[in-house]
């Protein structure tokens, strides 16, 4: 029996949940990508809250990424999420890639991030 695509990113999910846990000082940088838009949030697991969301949707993003790729809005994302972590006090973080591949849009935002000062 073949596995469909979410089914398989399902199970790709659970295995890296399973490794992976945040916490205030280091919380969990979740990555959601849709077909057209991206998302992040850090998370902190122990407490069961979200310190700090940002989408591609955001005000601050949207002026930023019209008329551009998938990859360059990524990347804005990535660049924002990591320029207003810092502002809280966020350092360090730890990846999750949401069982997609590190490729295209989740490698872009990831890099970007990276840029922008995150640790991880």
């Amino acid at each position: 029996m073949a596995l469909t695509k979410s089914e398989r990113r399902i199970r790709i999910k659970r295995r890296i949940k399973k490794v992976i846990l945040g916490s205030s000082e280091r919380p969990r940088m979740s990555v959601y990508r849709s077909n057209k838009q991206i998302s992040v949030q850090l998370i902190d697991d122990l407490n069961g809250i979200t310190l700090l969301s940002m989408s591609s949707l955001n005000k601050d993003v949207v002026a930023k990424v019209q008329n551009v790729s998938g990859v360059a809005q990524a990347a804005v994302v990535g660049e924002e999420i990591g320029k207003n972590a810092i502002a809280k006090g966020i350092t360090s973080v730890v990846f999750d890639r949401n069982g997609y591949l590190y490729h295209g849009r989740v490698k872009s935002l990831a890099e970007a991030a990276r840029n922008a000062g995150l640790k991880f």
